[in-house]
């Protein structure tokens, strides 16, 4: 992918660069943007622009580039506007995707997502979901980098379950306006089917992302080392080898998405 790489002119900046080398950055790429920060204040935070830029290389330029087609997207698509009474109850109550109600280890968010569920709604409404939980995602910690672990139950999957089309969006969404923002993607108990499908989307999903990657089996050893290294067994739910058995409550978490839309309200006046 073109973004991907980084400008000759422009000094590579490790991977452990300084604050200060982390800020200088950021400031660059503010002055590239011109009036766009002004714009958009909410969106382009310096933890924004800080994520953008470790998913370019510390490429100002790339950076840049990839928060104007961005900005573009977030002015037609308007994802901050999006509130959980714009999602359609009935996608809503299947309990497809939801954010949890508990961090892993390491202070992170985790995002649950039940693709097996057959949604009720077009495609259209179906990504729109997946916006508002990203979005939402970004809320939660405004100097976290990587902080979503994105956790998919794979039971009773099968190919007409997600459609590639609505795939590649996805991954086209998240890889292109919220780069860097998932940590850990875990794949739990995909069938055998799942594989081809899955060579088949491989090459939609950029190496960066695909690092992140996991395939965990709840009856495999190392993967319930896995998951017990990164969760607390007690809160995961059983599906993924917690030994959290209550599952979701909807109306409880439809109460704590509208306090978390209000939170967002404010910061985005």
């Amino acid at each position: 992918m073109s973004y991907l790489l980084k400008s000759r002119s422009e000094p590579k900046l490790k991977k452990q660069a300084s604050s200060d080398e982390q800020q200088a950055k950021i400031n660059e790429v503010r002055e590239l943007l011109g009036d766009l920060p002004t714009e958009m204040p909410g969106f382009l935070t310096d933890s924004t622009i800080r994520r953008f830029l470790r998913t370019r290389d510390w490429s100002t330029v790339q950076a840049t580039k990839a928060l104007k087609e961005t900005v573009k997207w977030r002015r037609q698509y308007r994802p901050d506007k999006i509130r959980l009474e714009d999602i359609a109850e009935r996608e809503h109550l299947l309990k497809k995707a939801y954010i949890a109600d508990y961090l892993d280890k390491n202070g992170r968010t985790v995002l649950v997502t039940m693709p097996s569920i057959k949604s009720l709604v077009p495609a259209k409404e179906q990504v729109k979901l997946l916006v508002y939980n990203l979005e939402s995602c970004t809320m939660s910690s405004e100097n976290a980098q990587e902080n979503i672990v994105w956790v998919v139950d794979f039971s009773g999957w099968t190919v007409s379950s997600t459609p590639l089309a609505e795939s590649r969006q996805s991954v086209h969404i998240i890889q292109n306006y919220y780069p860097g923002l998932v940590g850990a993607a875990i794949l739990c108990n995909p069938p055998k089917i799942f594989e081809s499908f899955w060579k088949i989307l491989n090459y939609f999903i950029e190496p960066e992302l695909k690092e992140k990657v996991k395939f965990i089996y709840t009856n495999n050893s190392e993967s319930q080392r896995i998951m017990a290294d990164m969760f607390d067994l007690d809160k995961l739910e059983s599906a993924f080898g917690g030994r959290n058995t209550s599952g979701i409550d909807i109306v409880k978490y439809s109460e704590r998405m509208q306090r978390r839309d209000q939170t967002r309200n404010l910061r985005i006046r």
